[in-house]
């Protein structure tokens, strides 16, 4: 059994990227693991002050909802980063929620290339969704995920579902006329094989 965090960017209580998610979540409770929706709709998580002030595991002088989610990042060994295509990335709310992680970093003395502290372990996924549903719709979101969650932070990779095609962004969700909540399910059922639980 893994333990595994849903952290969804998106603004709509019922929009494509929530049922997405919630379609993930029934499969991967089916696969018998641990689950825990964070919709930050809900909360307030401001943007890095870039003040440096919390470097190296120091507490963020910022006084909103993050400090109370750190210890479920730490305690998740996947951390599913879900949101609906904003300007062709990630929206504000999930790339703010990314740039607080500055202050659970810790010092490394040898740091690889292109990086300068260590962060947990953990395994990544990425949820997205799009009204447009173009070969590069997603390729900026996709680069920011490979380069700052993968690369940079180190996190380990377990894939993607782009449900690109969801409806207009003028009207109600579309996603359930599509076959993405039935890959969202598999995927969160299948993330894990057998034998890596």
């Amino acid at each position: 059994m893994k333990k595994i965090l849903v952290v969804l960017g998106g603004g709509r209580a019922n929009g494509n990227t929530a049922q997405l998610c919630d379609a993930f979540i029934k499969g991967a409770k089916e696969a018998g693991h641990q689950t825990e929706l964070v919709s930050l709709r809900e909360l307030q998580v401001n943007g890095c002050l870039g003040c440096n002030a919390c470097r190296y595991e120091k507490p963020c002088i910022q006084k909103d909802d993050f400090a109370s989610l750190i210890p479920k990042i730490k305690a998740a060994d996947l951390i599913v980063f879900a949101s609906p295509l904003y300007f062709w990335t990630f929206s504000a709310k999930l790339k703010a929620f990314i740039e607080r992680f500055y202050c659970i970093a810790q010092k490394d003395e040898n740091p690889p290339f292109g990086r300068y502290e260590k962060y947990p372990i953990k395994d990544c996924a990425l949820l997205m969704t799009s009204a447009d549903h173009f070969f590069w719709t997603f390729e900026q979101a996709v680069s920011y995920y490979r380069f700052t969650l993968v690369r940079y932070i180190g996190f380990h990779d377990r894939g993607m579902l782009l449900a690109g095609g969801c409806g207009s962004t003028n009207g109600p969700a579309q996603i359930q006329k599509t076959d993405y909540l039935e890959k969202a399910y598999r995927f969160g059922k299948e993330i894990y094989p057998p034998e890596q639980q």
